[in-house]
Parts: structure tokens; C-alpha cells; sequence
């Protein structure tokens, strides 16, 4: 049977539909979950969205995608990322990166093992290990499925472990700017930066959405509350960016929703990050209207679009994410080498 892990990807139904000749009748539907609940099942397939009671489910189960991506697309998006977060230490073995921030999040402190990393792959975990090992951390990998299986494999003979798995999602701009609410969003006054919104309204009554090119002292505060803390290899990897944007999102004044938004890839790709919004807030569309203005300021700057990367038990993200036009590109594990 299906479990929350299983939302976002291709799974195929056969579902009792009726008794023919005091036998089961059965049907089947393929398509991408995007809701398990206690009581129901929602996928969506070709002919649109299917509801399906649990009652009815004979069997359900993870299919492989239609249709995978190539070696070449998932490099060009693991770059992307790369760029969108990047570590403020790193170094190279061949085409494979390795990276370091104080520990801050796994991707600022896992190697990403793309491309050919000049020497047979045992040799090459030899080097990450001796790499982390110089610089005070535990060696850590980040390992894009398909992609990195082989890497994988040798770590799994290695006996490394495995954080939970994530979800690579990407959605064309115009998705996300057509599947928004249509409220005007007003701009916010007091930071500095450049406000923002469908319509370009302004004003102060209801939710203010303003775009910033660096973070408030509270969008600091709700990062770090997010993290763990914000030392300085986290303020580093969170404004090294050419080109971005931080969204602030107020009610009443305060700041209650925070989004994070960069143009890499060579200008194709906008990488949303940090969407929070605080829980006395939720259930108003902030978080909608922040990735909405996002959106915006990308398309303006020329992404065509738009990628994130979020844990696939995440079940409320990603059902918001799916809503707004996201499918999965790929997953990845950030594996860690034994203690």
C-alpha cells in the first residue's frame, strides 16, 4: 500500500469498480499521487484528477516516471542548485564538487558527485573522505537518483547512511504566475529593496509582499529559527548570489512570511528556498503570493523556470507545490559516511 513518502510520484491504482457475475470488476489509473488520506486517494492522470476511496483500493503501488530525465538535464539542474546555495568552501575531484559551511545545511556540506571525477570511484570516496576529514567535518554526499546510483551503490558497500529523501521539482514561470491567487499584493514600506505584486497595488490593508535584494533582521531571525542558527558560512550561502531576491510578507505590519529566490543556470532557472510562513499566518495564500512574486521578478530577469528541492514526507509542501504546477524532475539522498 502507499504511504505519505509515495506523494509526488507515479503510482498505478487497481480499484474495484463494480461485480460482474458475482465476480470483482477491477480498473486501473496510472498517475502522479498528490493526496493520501485515511479515507481517500487523489492522483492525477491524463484525463484529470481521480478520487479514489481507500475502501475501493485493491492494490496501489510506486511505478517509475513516464518518462526520466536525462544525465545531461539533471547535471544542468544540479548546477543550478549548486549556484542557488552556494558553499564558501569548496574544491573539485575532476567535475565533482565538494563543499563546506560550517556544517549549515547538508547541501551547503556534501559533495556533489556529477560528471567524471578523474579516477576509478572507489578512489574517488577515498578522496571526498580524506577532503571532509581536512576540514573538520563528516564527509557527506549528496547523490541525484537516477544519476549518482553507481556513487550510491559503492557507499552503500561503505556502510554510509542516508538522510531522508528529497524531492527535485521544477514547473514552467508561467505556471506558477497563472496558478496564484489574483489579489492584488501591496508593497510593503520600510525595507530596503523593491516592492512588489500582481497589479502593482499598494497600500497597507491585507497581506504586503515586498521583494528585497538582502534579508531584514527578522527574515534573519526566521531562517535562523528554521535552522538552527545562522553563522556566518550560513549568511554567506544565503546571499552569494548575483542575482536574488528575499520576500517578506507582513499582516498588521509584522512579518509573518519569508521567501528566498535566485536566477542561476545561465538565466534559465529561478530556485525557491525558505518559504515560511509563520503558523498564526497559514491558510491565507502567503506563501502562494510570495512564490507569485518570485515568479515575477524571474520572468522579468528572463528564468523561463522554476525549480525546489523539498523532503518528500513534507506531505503539506508538497501538495502545495503539485497545486501550483511542480512535478518531480528528480530525487536525491545526502548520504553520510559512518561515525
Amino acid at each position: 500500500m502507499l504511504r505519505e513518502q509515495d506523494l509526488g510520484h507515479r503510482i498505478v491504482v487497481r480499484r474495484r469498480v463494480g461485480v460482474r457475475g458475482g465476480r470483482p470488476v477491477y480498473s486501473d489509473a496510472l498517475g502522479e499521487l498528490v493526496e493520501l488520506t485515511e479515507t481517500h486517494l487523489t492522483l492525477t492522470t491524463r484525463q484529470g484528477r481521480l478520487r479514489v476511496p481507500i475502501a475501493e483500493v485493491h492494490r496501489a503501488k510506486r511505478v517509475p516516471a513516464a518518462r526520466r530525465p536525462t544525465a545531461a538535464a539533471m547535471v544542468e539542474l544540479e548546477l543550478a542548485a549548486d549556484e542557488a546555495w552556494p558553499a564558501p568552501v569548496r574544491g573539485r575531484l575532476g567535475d565533482w564538487l565538494l563543499r563546506a559551511a560550517d556544517g549549515w545545511t547538508g547541501r551547503a556540506n556534501s559533495a556533489l558527485p556529477v560528471g567524471d571525477p578523474d579516477r576509478p570511484l572507489p578512489a574517488a570516496v577515498d578522496a571526498v573522505e580524506r577532503w571532509y576529514a581536512g576540514h573538520g567535518r563528516p564527509a557527506m554526499v549528496n547523490t541525484p537518483l537516477p544519476l549518482a546510483a553507481p556513487v550510491g551503490s559503492e557507499l552503500d558497500r561503505r556502510g554510509w547512511g542516508s538522510r531522508p529523501p528529497v524531492l527535485v521539482q521544477t514547473a514552467p514561470l508561467a505556471a506558477l504566475v497563472a496558478a496564484a491567487p489574483d489579489d492584488p499584493v501591496a508593497a510593503a514600506p520600510g525595507i530596503p529593496g523593491e516592492s512588489t505584486g500582481p497589479g502593482g497595488a499598494t497600500g497597507t490593508a491585507g497581506p504586503v509582499v515586498e521583494l528585497a535584494t538582502a534579508p531584514s533582521a527578522d527574515w534573519l531571525a526566521v531562517a535562523a529559527g528554521r535552522k538552527g542558527g545562522l553563522p556566518d558560512a550560513a549568511r554567506h550561502v544565503l546571499t552569494a548570489v548575483d542575482q536574488i531576491r528575499f520576500a517578506h510578507g507582513y499582516l498588521d505590519g509584522a512579518l509573518v512570511a519569508t521567501g528566498r529566490g535566485t536566477v542561476t543556470g545561465e538565466g534559465r532557472w529561478l530556485g525557491l528556498c525558505l518559504i515560511e510562513v509563520l503558523p498564526a499566518a497559514r491558510r491565507q495564500g502567503l506563501a502562494v503570493r510570495l512564490i507569485r512574486a518570485l515568479a515575477e521578478w524571474a520572468a522579468d530577469a528572463g528564468a523561463t523556470d522554476a525549480f525546489l528541492q523539498v523532503e518528500q514526507s513534507n506531505v503539506g509542501a508538497v501538495a502545495l507545490y503539485r497545486k501550483l504546477g511542480f512535478t518531480t524532475h528528480h530525487t536525491y539522498l545526502t548520504r553520510v559516511a559512518p561515525h
